[in-house]
């Protein structure tokens, strides 16, 4: 399913706000259908029913247009985003954020793309910040429950860099030959880089002497935050002890 607009309550907005909103909503669709070529000030207008110099009075710019568009992308990829649950499997909740990333991507190449490469507005820095936030604290909880075992920042780079290349790898390939496994093998060596084995039951499974040492470092770092019976300066020293030993 292709991208569409999802803002509601508009009418409350003034009528420049309106205007705006009524032009990335249709620079959105038509990148959607057409692609990137597709996306020019006059077809932008032209859909819009405004005049071409109208885009230029508000954004400045087709750049700028198009950065408004990312913009409004990653609001839209950041409304789909499951909210963290306590009691959710915190791999599995890891997993479900990969598959929303690849699925996301897929069925949105064109606006995927741009949200990717655009230089994004402060906004858009901002809620594409806030969706980094996120996978922190995903990659965060599986270090609490001690099946981490590389730095929590190390994990997110790499599920990063590892789920964006799989979506522009499989949307540069041809619709009809498109090997989607490739989601899940890649899925597969992130977690084999990443996490401690698991046993059959899901539990995770005593690592030899260092390597558990290491873990557990690791998994008390991630709660370190959390641990109020020491002052700034003591959490400080106690996180670079524990960076060292993980």
């Amino acid at each position: 399913m292709r991208y569409r607009r999802t803002m509601t309550a508009t009418d409350v907005l003034a009528p420049r706000d309106l205007l705006r909103t009524r032009l990335v909503e249709v620079a959105a669709d038509l990148l959607a259908t057409k692609g990137p070529e597709g996306v020019t000030t006059r077809s932008v207008a032209h859909a819009a029913g405004v005049q071409a110099p109208m885009i230029y009075r508000i954004f400045g710019d087709k750049e700028r247009l198009l950065a408004a568009v990312a913009e409004h992308g990653f609001a839209h990829y950041m409304a789909e985003k499951r909210p963290l649950d306590a009691d959710d499997d915190p791999v599995e909740n890891l997993r479900s954020g990969w598959y929303l990333h690849i699925g996301f991507g897929l069925a949105n190449p064109a606006l995927f793309r741009l949200m990717n490469t655009a230089l994004l507005t402060p906004d858009g820095q901002r809620i594409a910040d806030a969706g980094g936030d996120v996978l922190r604290e995903r990659v965060r909880r599986v270090a609490r429950a001690g099946r981490l075992r590389v730095a929590d920042q190390r994990a997110v780079d790499l599920i990063r860099a590892a789920g964006t290349g799989v979506v522009f790898t499989l949307i540069d390939q041809p619709e009809a030959a498109r090997d989607e496994s490739l989601a899940d093998l890649a899925w597969e060596s992130v977690c084999s880089s990443i996490l401690t084995p698991a046993s059959d039951s899901g539990d995770a499974i005593t690592p030899a002497p260092a390597a558990a040492a290491g873990v557990a470092a690791l998994t008390l770092r991630a709660a370190l935050p959390d641990l109020t019976a020491f002052t700034d300066a003591e959490r400080a020293l106690l996180g670079d002890w524990l960076d060292r030993l993980a």
